[in-house]
């Protein structure tokens, strides 16, 4: 018999944590005290279980959260994590009744996307999920290079109970400004600066410093932790970067400046995602002294409603092109199957469905990926079924989808 798919209840959330645990055992913790410390944070309608009788073999959770696009609209999206399976119960077809469960919850809601960070690449695409912005690993030798920038406003020190009043607030307008940025839950910040700890994880440990602008107003904010390291009696520390952001390109740079002014520090390495091509490398006085590594995918985005994503961002060129989608999902029709005509004049996009003949013929994994344009429409169908209709179709609609600026996303999830 299929398993039964269902929200928790709050006398299970220990025994949710438990089942969590036995295939994500790199995280050892003790289910009682994951589900004490995680309950106030958890919407329980989001947590769900797959059942076996009593017992959870698979677990399931999302929280609600906001995506930008190109141009800045922000749209309700889904974020998926804490997805497993028991070991015992692998290649049953449980993930699948769960993802089917999910998308079936989130079109209810009126999500207009789902979002995840993919553990395993080949899970994902097969449920309509691309990858849709790409992350890299920074290192700056800051003893061979000095950014060209002069100091702009000030930067202040601030203790994590002040930056847990300022930084939700000042992240989301940062968050609004960048494509592919995704809303963070408040909890996330108490355990982000080190106020509260998630068990079998260590508490975060570090500094915050606060970027003001010329008016004294709030505009950036960095957030490190050190790892101390000393050669014959010389200091050579290493700044890990957590989280830098400006509500300006200017308070970024600047951010950047203060960092690499540090005393004792000869590296900067970020530990969370950054952009595969910052603006920093442009302003560094020897290029050469950075380092770019491990660039890889990092925020998936699963579409459910094309038209009202379509329509919401903005394009770098005007066009029109009619999309006839697939979205098949566990044998029945998913939720953006469909014929879309995308209308765009003067950088505003108009999408709704149509019965005109289509252009081109694509899957939801290559539009979803595709759709915040920093992955190229030529490439995510280079292996995923298409169809031209028209001659130059998937070039036309590759270079419409296409931003100037790549999406980035910061958040682990």
């Amino acid at each position: 018999m299929p398993p039964t798919i269902r929200p928790v209840r709050d006398e299970e959330l220990t025994s949710w944590f438990a089942a969590f645990g036995t295939a994500f055992y790199i995280w050892a913790s003790d289910p009682e005290a994951s589900a004490a410390a995680r309950r106030p944070s958890m919407d329980l309608e989001r947590t769900i279980g797959a059942f076996e009788d009593d017992a959870i073999v698979g677990t399931f959770r999302t929280f609600a959260t906001k995506l930008t696009l190109p141009g800045g609209a922000r749209v309700d999206a889904s974020a998926v994590s804490a997805v497993s399976v028991r070991p015992t119960h692998r290649r049953r077809g449980i993930l699948r009744q769960l993802i089917a469960d999910d998308v079936r919850r989130s079109v209810q809601r009126g999500d207009v996307a789902s979002v995840l960070i993919a553990a395993e690449w080949p899970i994902y695409g097969r449920f309509g999920y691309g990858p849709a912005t790409w992350q890299a690993t920074w290192t700056l030798r800051t003893r061979e290079a000095a950014l060209m920038v002069e100091p702009v406003g000030s930067v202040e020190i601030i203790d994590p109970k002040r930056a847990r009043e300022i930084l939700p607030e000042l992240y989301d307008r940062c968050a609004a400004n960048q494509p592919g940025e995704i809303g963070r839950t408040l909890a996330r910040w108490d355990n982000e600066l080190g106020l509260m700890e998630i068990p079998g994880r260590p508490a975060w440990r570090g500094a915050v410093v606060l970027h003001r602008n010329a008016a004294g107003e709030p505009d950036g904010f960095a957030r490190f932790h050190g790892d101390e390291h000393w050669v014959d009696m010389s200091p050579d520390h290493v700044l890990l970067l957590d989280d830098l952001h400006g509500v300006t390109l200017e308070a970024e740079l600047d951010l950047w400046r203060h960092l690499a002014q540090m005393d004792l520090t000869a590296t900067i390495r970020t530990e969370h995602p950054r952009r595969p091509m910052e603006p920093l490398k442009w302003v560094l006085s020897n290029p050469r002294a950075v380092q770019v590594s491990g660039h890889s995918d990092f925020l998936w985005v699963r579409i459910f409603d094309v038209a009202a994503f379509l329509g919401a961002r903005t394009y770098a060129q005007d066009g029109t092109i009619v999309l006839d989608v697939t979205d098949e999902l566990g044998g029945t029709k998913g939720p953006a199957a469909g014929r879309y005509r995308l209308d765009v004049r003067d950088g505003a996009g108009t999408c709704e469905r149509t019965e005109a003949a289509p252009d081109l013929t694509i899957d939801v994994r290559s539009l979803s990926a595709a759709s915040l344009g920093g992955t190229r429409l030529a490439d995510a169908t280079r292996s995923q079924p298409h169809q031209e209709h028209r001659t130059g179709a998937l070039a036309a609609a590759d270079a419409l989808l296409l931003t100037a600026d790549p999406p980035w996303c910061s958040t682990w999830f």
